[in-house]
C-alpha cells in the first residue's frame, strides 16, 4: 500500500482546476494522467525574454515584452492568408502582429484599436518591417508584471498551449510533499545536493540546475538499483534443486572445432552457480556467432546428466525451430530426447510432446512462449534457458519458472552487445558471462558503404554473387514505424528482383505473414531453392544459412548500429568470405556518417554497443519495454554512465549494512521505491 504522504502526487490530474475532456486527449497523447507525471515532465528548454520600452531593431531575434497600441487591421484575401494588426510602441515605432488560420474577429476582439496592450513575441524582421508572430501573451498593462522573463518550455501535443501546460505543472508542483531523505548522508553532501523537492522545484525554476537534474536522476537510478538488489537478497533465500554434471553427455558431442576460451570460462561460471541450492540467474552475453548456442547446449545437459530436464525459450517460432534444429545436429549420436513446441503445434502431435514432458520422457524441450502455458507440465525442470531476455515480459519469465517443483536454474542469453552500463541498470539482479572470443573458422565480414545512386551496379554485383551459386539477404529500409509500409517497401524490392533475376530465385519475408507461411520461405531459402531473401526489419533475419555470403542493407543510415551489427552478423557463417553492402542515401547528417564510418571499421559488437548507447536512449536500444522491466523517465544515458556504480554501492549499503527497509532510511528509501514506481519492480523484475 502506497505511503500516505505520496497520495497527493498520485491524484489524477482530473482533479485540477480547468482539465475537462477537452485536455484529455492532448494529456493522454503525452502519458501524463497523474499529479506526479506533470511533476517529472521536465523542461526541454526556456524561454528567455527582455522587457524594452521601445522597438528596436537591435533586438531582432530575441523574445520581448513591449506596450503597445493596435492602430490598424489588414485583412488578407483567402481563409489562409495571415492577419495583420499593425501597432505602435510610445516613441510611434510600428510593428505588425501576425496571426495565421484564424478568423479576423478573434485577433481584433483580443487587440482592439487604441487601446494599450503589452506584448510577448520573438521580433523578428520582413524586408525593412518589423513583426511578431503569434505573440505568446496579450495582456493589459496592470498585468505586465505577469509576464516572466524566463519560462520553462515543455513538451507539447496538439491541443493543449505551452501556458497552459506551465499552469499544470505549476499546480502538481504545489501538491509535491517534503520527503524523507533517503540518499546516504555521505553521498549527499559529496554532491552538495539539495533535497528532493528543492530539486524537483528547481528543475522546473531555472535552466541553470544541472546539479538539482542529477539528483533526481540519481533518484530514479537508486530506486532501480535498490529494487534488483532486493530482488536479489530474496532469490538468495530461495531453493533450487543443485545440479550435478557427470560429463557423461557432454563428451559425447562431436563438434567440428575446439571450444573458446571464452565458451570454457562461461560454461565454468554457470556450472559453479547450477551446482549450488540457491537458483542460478546469470546473463550470458555474446556477439552474434560467438557461440552461445554450445555453451546453453552443455548447461542443458548438465540438467539431463544430473536427472532432470531443460527448457529453451525463443521469442519467435521460426527461432525456436532454427534452435531445435540446431541443437538436434549437435546431439548426433548422444542419447537425449529434445522436442520442439510452439503455437503451431496442434493434435496428437502436442498431446504426444505434453506426455513426454509430464512422464519425463522428453529431456530437453525447445519452444516459444507455448512452453509454459497451463496445460504443459514438467516431470522436473531443473534448467531454463532464454534466449533474447528482453523480447519476453517479466511475468512470462515468472510463468516459466513457475513449472519447477523448486525454482529451476536461469540461463539468460542475449546476441545483443549489451553496454556495461545498461547491464548494471536492467540486469542487476543477474551474474554475467561474456563471450568476447569467435569461434575458430568464423570468417571476418568485409563492410562496404555505397551511394544508393549506384543501386544499379549494386544489383549487377548481386546477380554475378548468386550466379556463382551464392546466396544473399536484402533488408528494406524502415520507411516509417509501420509495419504496412516496411512490408510495401520489401515487396516493391522483391518484385524488382524478381524481373531481374527470375520469381523462383527471389523469396519474400515480412511481418503481417503468417507464420506457417514465414517458416515455409525461411525453409526455400535455408535449402538454397531461393537465392535471394528479401526482408524487413520487423522479423527475425535469424536463419543460419551458411551459404549466404552477401547482406544488403538498404537505407543503411536510417537503422541504429546495434541494429545494423546484428544483420551483419547474418552471414560470415560459412567458410566463405562475406560481404555487408550498406546502401545510404544523400544527404547525410553528421551522426549517420559517424555510424556508418563506424560500422565500416569495426566488427566489435561491444565498441558499437557503447557508441550506439551515446546516439540512442537505453529504452530504444533495448526495444520495446516489457511489463517489470525498468525505464526512465529522468536519467539520460549520461546520467546512468556517471551516477549508476554510486547509486550501486549506496543500494548494496543499505540493504547490506544499513538495515534494508526496516531502518530508517530504508523507511525512506521505500517511499523512494513507490513514488518511481519500483515497489511493482520487487515483485516483479525476478527474471526467474
Amino acid at each position: 500500500m502506497r505511503p500516505e504522504l505520496l497520495n497527493p502526487l498520485f491524484a489524477e490530474i482530473s482533479v485540477l482546476k480547468g482539465v475537462g475532456n477537452a485536455l484529455s486527449k492532448p494529456l493522454d497523447r503525452l502519458g501524463l494522467s497523474r499529479m506526479v507525471d506533470l511533476a517529472f515532465h521536465l523542461p526541454t528548454g526556456w524561454v528567455e525574454r527582455k522587457r524594452v520600452t521601445r522597438l528596436d531593431p537591435a533586438d531582432v531575434g530575441q523574445t520581448i515584452i513591449v506596450t503597445l497600441t493596435p492602430v490598424e487591421y489588414r485583412a488578407s484575401g483567402g481563409a489562409r492568408a495571415p492577419f495583420r494588426v499593425v501597432a505602435e510602441d510610445e516613441a510611434g515605432n510600428s510593428v505588425s502582429l501576425i496571426y495565421f488560420g484564424r478568423n479576423s474577429g478573434w485577433p481584433r476582439k483580443l487587440l482592439p484599436l487604441n487601446e494599450p496592450k503589452v506584448i510577448s513575441g520573438k521580433l523578428e524582421a520582413w524586408g525593412d518591417f518589423l513583426q511578431i508572430v503569434h505573440p505568446d501573451h496579450v495582456s493589459e498593462p496592470r498585468e505586465a508584471a505577469a509576464i516572466q522573463v524566463r519560462e520553462a518550455v515543455y513538451p507539447l501535443s496538439e491541443g493543449i498551449s505551452g501556458a497552459r501546460m506551465r499552469d499544470l505543472v505549476g499546480q502538481a508542483l504545489e501538491r509535491a510533499p517534503e520527503l524523507p531523505e533517503w540518499i546516504e548522508p555521505s553521498v549527499l553532501a559529496r554532491r552538495g545536493w539539495k533535497d528532493w523537492r528543492a530539486s524537483l522545484l528547481s528543475v522546473h525554476a531555472t535552466p541553470d540546475s544541472r546539479d538539482a537534474r542529477r539528483r533526481i536522476a540519481y533518484d530514479e537510478i537508486f530506486s532501480g538499483q535498490l529494487a534488483l538488489m532486493l530482488v536479489r537478497a530474496a532469490a538468495r533465500k530461495r531453493k533450487a534443486d543443485p545440479l550435478h554434471p557427470t560429463g557423461k553427455l557432454r563428451d559425447l558431442v562431436k563438434l567440428p572445432f575446439a571450444p573458446t576460451g571464452a565458451q570454457l570460462r562461461s560454461l565454468g561460471e554457470i556450472d559453479g552457480d547450477i551446482q549450488q541450492s540457491a537458483p542460478m540467474l546469470r546473463l550470458l552475453q555474446g556477439d552474434v556467432g560467438a557461440g552461445k548456442t554450445w555453451v546453453a547446449l552443455m548447461a542443458l545437459l548438465g540438467a539431463v546428466e544430473s536427472g532432470m530436464q531443460g527448457a529453451m525459450l525463443a521469442p519467435t517460432e521460426i527461432l525456436a525451430r532454427q534452435h531445435y534444429e540446431t541443437l538436434r545436429r549437435m546431439l548426433a549420436g548422444v542419447p537425449v530426447n529434445i522436442a520442439v513446441l510452439t503455437g503451431r503445434d496442434k493434435g496428437k502431435a502436442r498431446e504426444a510432446t505434453l506426455m513426454g514432458l509430464a512422464d519425463g520422457s522428453i529431456d530437453i524441450l525447445v519452444g516459444t512462449h507455448a512452453i509454459f502455458q497451463e496445460a504443459v507440465s514438467y516431470k522436473h525442470l531443473g534448467l531454463a534457458v532464454i534466449d533474447e531476455q528482453h523480447r519476453f515480459g517479466v511475468v512470462q519469465r515468472m510463468m516459466l519458472t513457475a513449472k519447477a517443483r523448486l525454482n529451476p536454474h536461469v540461463l539468460v542469453m542475449t546476441a545483443t552487445p549489451i553496454p556495461r552500463t545498461l547491464t548494471l541498470t536492467y540486469y542487476g539482479d543477474m551474474e554475467v558471462s561474456r563471450l568476447d572470443e569467435m569461434p575458430p573458422g568464423r570468417q571476418s565480414i568485409k563492410t562496404l558503404v555505397m551511394s544508393v545512386d549506384r543501386l544499379d551496379e549494386v544489383i549487377e554485383a548481386l546477380g554475378r554473387h548468386i550466379s556463382g551459386g551464392e546466396q544473399a539477404y536484402w533488408v528494406c529500409p524502415l520507411v516509417e514505424e509501420s509495419e504496412a509500409s516496411d512490408q510495401a517497401a520489401a515487396e516493391a524490392r522483391a518484385e524488382a528482383l524478381r524481373m531481374r533475376f527470375g520469381a523462383d530465385k527471389v523469396a519474400l519475408v515480412h511481418g503481417r505473414m503468417k507464420g506457417p507461411e514465414k517458416d515455409a520461405v525461411m525453409e526455400r531459402f535455408a535449402t538454397g531453392q531461393a537465392s535471394v531473401l528479401v526482408a524487413t526489419t520487423v522479423i527475425e533475419v535469424g536463419v543460419d544459412v551458411p551459404n549466404a555470403s552477401l547482406m544488403i542493407i538498404e537505407g543503411a543510415d536510417r537503422f541504429g548500429l546495434a541494429q545494423l551489427h546484428q544483420l551483419r552478423g547474418r552471414v560470415g557463417r560459412g567458410d566463405k568470405a562475406s560481404t555487408c553492402l550498406l546502401l545510404r542515401g544523400n544527404g547525410l547528417s553528421e551522426t549517420a556518417r559517424a555510424r556508418l564510418a563506424l560500422m565500416r571499421e569495426s566488427n566489435d559488437g561491444f565498441r558499437i554497443a557503447e557508441e550506439d548507447l551515446k546516439l540512442r536512449g537505453a529504452g530504444d536500444y533495448l526495444g520495446t519495454r516489457q511489463s517489470g522491466d525498468q525505464s526512465f523517465r529522468l536519467a539520460t544515458p549520461e546520467d546512468i554512465g556517471e551516477l549508476i556504480d554510486m547509486a550501486r554501492d549506496d543500494a548494496r549499503l543499505l540493504v547490506e549494512r544499513d538495515g534494508g527497509l526496516a531502518s530508517e532510511r530504508g523507511q525512506a528509501a521505500r517511499i523512494c521505491l513507490y513514488l518511481f514506481e519500483r515497489d511493482a519492480a520487487v515483485g516483479l523484475l525476478k527474471a526467474g
